[in-house]
């Protein structure tokens, strides 16, 4: 099961998921959370690194004084957890209650809205 990360956390992991190469380094977190208007003190970040790492979403190879960081949860992976712990948690597991608030909440774009219709009517074609 995927665990529950802080918003500071979060932060850090859009960072890295967000980047292209397979490893991040230090420097491209402290610059990505700086370009994010979210600057963090290094050993602020030293410690929400490790926590990160002890909750399995990243893991660290140590490369002389620099540490290589990589994930071991991918971004869907969280979304889908989180998603579900909410789904359950205010709809009681019920998707189509989370839909329909989206949409009788006027909640969705009409983008997103017809963007949503072709995703159901695509699932329903399945076999």
């Amino acid at each position: 099961m995927v665990q529950q990360i802080s918003d500071s956390e979060l932060e850090i992991m859009k960072i890295v998921w967000g980047n292209s190469e397979e490893v991040t380094l230090f420097p491209y977190i402290m610059d990505g959370l700086a370009a994010r208007g979210k600057p963090c003190q290094k050993n602020t970040l030293i410690v929400l690194l490790s926590r990160l790492m002890n909750k399995g979403f990243l893991g660290v190879k140590k490369i002389g004084r620099h540490n290589e960081y990589t994930t071991l949860v991918s971004e869907t992976e969280y979304q889908t957890a989180q998603t579900k712990k909410f789904m359950d948690k205010i709809y009681e597991g019920s998707a189509k209650g989370l839909v329909s608030n989206l949409i009788t909440g006027d909640l969705l774009a009409d983008e997103e809205y017809e963007e949503l219709k072709r995703l159901l009517e695509k699932g329903k074609e399945k076999p």
